[in-house]
């Protein structure tokens, strides 16, 4: 069976930056997705087209097909005041902020620098070329109710509230 729209994929991977580094992994079958749903990045999706169980792959992906570019309108220096608890405030810590549009956003603190503290609402990944050594695990067509929630569901369903 192949990698298509609505198709369960369960996939090794193992993602790199540009300098070789590993960033991220998932082996043992443990990383399932429904292809189609937007639950990876775009980049990636489009390769695994029409791939099948058995496949793998090599795939560098730009940030425009992955977490787009960075945008320095997306960083900012507050005070540590604006925080409700100033204790928690360390760098690589990660925040619910509002965005100017009213979109929720997540900020991670970059710096602290005495009583200022620059956050960054980019995504980590946000500039970044990512490269992808992929194999292709499993193909299974997705239940109705996987596609109907827009995600992959374990043995015996996924309960929501």
């Amino acid at each position: 069976m192949k990698i298509a729209q609505h198709k369960v994929v369960t996939l090794d991977y193992t993602l790199t930056g540009d300098d070789g580094n590993i960033i991220d992994q998932s082996q043992d079958g443990n990383f399932t997705y429904l292809h189609g749903a937007g639950n990876i990045i775009p980049g990636l999706e489009r390769a695994l087209a029409d791939k099948a169980a058995g496949d793998t792959l090599q795939v560098s992906v730009a940030p425009e097909e992955a977490y787009g570019a960075r945008n320095e309108s997306l960083t900012q220096v507050v005070p540590r005041s604006a925080f409700a608890t100033t204790d928690d405030v360390q760098v690589g810590g990660r925040f619910r902020a509002q965005a100017p549009d009213g979109q929720e956003l997540i900020v991670t603190v970059v710096r602290i620098e005495g009583d200022q503290v620059t956050l960054d609402g980019n995504h980590p990944l946000a500039g970044e070329q990512l490269n992808f050594d992929v194999k292709v695990l499993d193909v299974r067509d997705a239940t109705q109710e996987e596609i109907d929630h827009g995600h992959v569901h374990g043995a015996g369903g996924h309960p929501h509230e």
